[in-house]
C-alpha cells in the first residue's frame, strides 16, 4: 500500500522525515522512500523581506515538498475543493504540494530558510501564476 495515497489524492499534506538528536545537536535526513516522488531538483528560499510572500502559484505538472530547515512560515494551500493553512516550524516536517494545488508561503520569521524538493526540473511555462486562472481551471 502506498503510504502517500491520502496526501496524493488531496494534493497536499504533512510529510515527516527522519531526525536524530544527540548531545552534539540534531540531524534531519530523507531517503527517497520518505518522499512521494523521486527528486529531480532542490532549491532554497531565504532572506524573505518582512511582509513579503513566496509561491503564489500552482504547478501544472510539478510536485514539491517544502521544509523550513530554519525558522518558520505559514503555507496556504488550495486544491480547488478545500483550503488549508499550515504553520511550518520543524526541520523534519514538510508540506507536500501536488500538481494543480495553489500555494502561498507567508509570515516568514526573520532568518527562515526553506528547502524545496521537486520531482521535475524547472519549467517556466509549467506555472499558473494567477489565482483567478487557478480558480477557473480547478472549477472545470
Amino acid at each position: 500500500m502506498n503510504k502517500f495515497k491520502d496526501i496524493i489524492e488531496t494534493g497536499y499534506g504533512l510529510i515527516e522525515v527522519g531526525q536524530h538528536e544527540d548531545k552534539r545537536g540534531s540531524l534531519c535526513f530523507a531517503e527517497w522512500t520518505d518522499l512521494p516522488f523521486e527528486p529531480k531538483r532542490i532549491f532554497w528560499i531565504h532572506d524573505v523581506k518582512p511582509g513579503q510572500s513566496r509561491g503564489k502559484h500552482a504547478h501544472k505538472e510539478c510536485e514539491e515538498v517544502v521544509f523550513a530547515v530554519s525558522g518558520s512560515f505559514d503555507m496556504f494551500v488550495d486544491n480547488g475543493k478545500e483550503q488549508a493553512t499550515f504553520h511550518i516550524d520543524c526541520p523534519n516536517k514538510g508540506i507536500y504540494i501536488g500538481k494543480g494545488v495553489w500555494c502561498e508561503l507567508k509570515n516568514f520569521q526573520p532568518g527562515t530558510v526553506c528547502v524545496v524538493v521537486a520531482n521535475m526540473e524547472y519549467m517556466h511555462h509549467g506555472y499558473i501564476n494567477s489565482y483567478e486562472e487557478f480558480k477557473n481551471i480547478s472549477a472545470e
